[in-house]
């Protein structure tokens, strides 16, 4: 009996009404996260995208059709085979870098619209590499990237799918074709080794020849400036010489001007003409006779006058002819006869 009231007082109509408020409320207060969209339909037909934030649906009437994520979504492309234009069959993989930039479209553009984007990339992909040789796969990786992207926005974009950039992971060549491509790296590794040993010797054989020239121009400067030394030590030594000479005749005409100075020429003529004599007696056929003038004066004539006969005769024994130096016979003094 007790109970009766008390399930009379929760089922009362005051509280009946609260709870319906409480759950209206509810369903009619939406908090949107931040990067995120809903989209909302009214009896099946889409009436509205509410953004981030405090929103208001119709209890019972509106519905969050899709939540979708507006952050930029990365989804790994399956390895896929691609043909090149020079008929080589390759094995590529890669990432897809993606963001909804419409809710609306890809609600009801595309079913799946995560599906979609990587089955067309992995055609667009094969589509790109056919226009390509395989050496430019590798060396255009970023230009194909950039076909990629274009071709996959403009077929997307009736889905509300924005692709950002598509990233190339691995290409990989059949095994014949990276055996071929090995050998061609090594040769062309030992082409550059052989070309960069041949400008070494290049610049060996430049660097030697100009230490050569360097060392020829180096020598003949060197001999250059002895020869020029040399010639100006042998000019000196000449000047001095002749210094030295001048002095000498200055000194010997300074004493000859003087009585004792007259008297030592003399005794050195006199000196010079005994010594002329002895050369005579003994190389020519020159007599000498003596004057009996035993005076400086005669002994210096007599002197010179053999030294002039010595100077015509050039000391020659041919034709010796005897030659009276002195006085004649005819004119001696004849004292004693």
């Amino acid at each position: 009996m007790d109970a009766i009231p008390i399930l009379t007082t929760i089922f009362s109509v005051p509280v009946v009404l609260l709870i319906l408020v409480f759950v209206i409320l509810q369903r009619a207060i939406k908090f949107v996260p931040q990067n995120r969209a809903y989209v909302i339909q009214r009896f099946g037909k889409f009436k509205e995208v509410q953004e981030a934030g405090l929103n208001f649906v119709v209890p019972f009437i509106d519905k969050i059709a899709a939540d979708r994520s507006l952050k930029e979504q990365a989804v790994n492309v399956p390895s896929q085979s691609a043909i090149t234009r020079d008929n080589i069959s390759l094995t590529v993989d890669g990432v897809l870098y993606f963001r909804v930039v419409d809710a609306v479209k890809a609600t009801y553009g595309v079913d799946d619209y995560v599906f979609a984007v990587t089955q067309l990339a992995q055609t667009t992909m094969r589509s790109e590499l056919g226009k390509m040789e395989l050496d430019k796969t590798f060396e255009e990786r970023d230009v194909l990237n950039t076909n990629i992207v274009a071709a996959i926005n403009e077929a997307a974009a009736p889905w509300g799918i924005q692709v950002m950039r598509y990233e190339i992971k691995d290409i990989e060549p059949p095994q014949s074709v990276m055996q071929a491509m090995e050998q061609q790296m090594k040769a062309e590794r030992v082409k550059r080794a052989q070309i960069l040993e041949s400008e070494g010797d290049r610049q060996a054989a430049i660097n030697r020849a100009e230490g050569n020239k360097a060392s020829v121009v180096l020598s003949a400067e060197a001999e250059k400036e002895e020869q020029v030394l040399m010639a100006q030590g042998e000019a000196s030594a000449l000047v001095a010489v002749a210094d030295a000479k001048a002095k000498a005749l200055k000194m010997i005409g300074d004493a000859a001007n003087t009585e004792s100075g007259q008297k030592a020429v003399q005794l050195e003529l006199a000196s010079k003409a005994i010594q002329a004599k002895e050369k005579i007696a003994k190389e020519s056929s020159i007599i000498l006779l003596p004057d009996g003038s035993s005076d400086a004066a005669s002994l210096v004539a007599e002197s010179m006058a053999i030294i002039q006969k010595i100077s015509g005769n050039g000391g020659s024994n041919k034709d010796k002819k005897e030659t009276y130096v002195g006085v004649p016979p005819s004119k001696r003094n004849t004292k004693g006869k």
